[in-house]
């Protein structure tokens, strides 16, 4: 049962049906993003108690991924009550209903105040901003049923023309073929990991039963600034339309400056062997011909995804 049907969550549906398991996206409206063509979907709004009961009465899961909005950071700034509202009462009323099943919640480097160029588990949380403060209650109050995973992404990325709020990468495409301006600010951080990988890793850590807090960073940190240059120079575009800009005068203003993730238990966990995060330019290189032709990538088979 996977809470949430925009691109990650259709992308996290697809890699367990690739695995040979059966997927539900459930949410509020159905999903527009191509990634949940082909996966069941449930209508659910998780502010809703009976409704949550209702929905794994219904579905009868295995386990739930939690990866439902909303992500808009901006927009849960001004909406903090919102937020909250479906990150902490929604994580509440899943709890309740899991009755014990496993729980994997995909949160976010925004838990994290950003004054560090980079964080790993055992560092102290000081979310940043109203996003961060709503997943940082989502994440204590499933931990608390000692049957949870939360697993805390940095930056996800991939092709996403049909999604309710496109990724970065998606956005700098856009804009490089069209030969529009692109607001890439020079001192905002991230540690991009490209969408499949946190697909993968989801999949993986639910099989292998694990509970606790796990980081998935992909391997460079880097400036939206570098990262649009490197797009761009992937794709054999005109580096033209990039424009540095600071955070603050961009609709990044309210992210920590380093949004940047690194994992201290990875390496040693067996069932994440041969699933490490590629870089942004092998996953430029694996999404370019949809980028550059408008269209969803084929899903590779499940061992090349690996």
């Amino acid at each position: 049962m996977v809470v949430g049907s925009g691109y990650l969550g259709g992308r996290v549906g697809a890699r367990m049906r690739a695995l040979g398991g059966r997927a539900v996206l459930c949410s509020r409206r159905p999903p527009t993003a191509r990634s949940a063509d082909g996966t069941p979907w449930s209508e659910l709004d998780v502010r809703d108690g009976r409704a949550c009961a209702e929905a794994v009465r219904s579905l009868a899961p295995d386990a739930l991924v939690v990866v439902h909005g909303p992500s808009d950071i901006t927009w849960c700034e001004r909406h903090a009550n919102e937020a909250m509202a479906a990150h902490g009462t929604g994580a509440v009323n899943l709890a309740a209903a899991a009755a014990g099943r496993p729980i994997l919640l995909i949160s976010t480097d925004n838990v994290f105040p950003g004054t560090r160029s980079s964080y790993g588990e055992s560092d102290r949380v000081a979310p940043a901003n109203a996003y961060g403060r709503a997943k940082l209650a989502g994440e204590r109050i499933l931990l608390d049923t000692g049957n949870a995973m939360v697993l805390r992404v940095s930056l996800v990325y991939g092709w996403d023309p049909d999604g309710h709020r496109p990724n970065y990468f998606t956005t700098c495409v856009r804009g490089l073929r069209d030969g529009r301006p692109v607001a890439a600010p020079t001192d905002h951080w991230n540690t991009p990991v490209l969408v499949d990988d946190v697909a993968a890793w989801s999949a993986a850590l639910l099989r292998a039963g694990r509970t606790g807090v796990l980081h998935l960073g992909g391997p460079e940190r880097l400036s939206r600034y570098e990262w649009a240059g490197r797009i761009a120079r992937g794709l054999g575009l005109d580096e033209g339309p990039i424009r540095p800009a600071g955070k603050a005068g961009t609709a990044y203003a309210c992210r920590p400056d380093n949004a940047c993730l690194h994992s201290e238990r990875a390496a040693d966990l067996p069932e994440l062997a041969g699933l490490r995060p590629v870089d942004v330019d092998e996953g430029t290189r694996r999404l370019a011909s949809a980028a550059l032709a408008g269209a969803t990538p084929e899903p590779r088979p499940a061992e090349d995804r690996l």
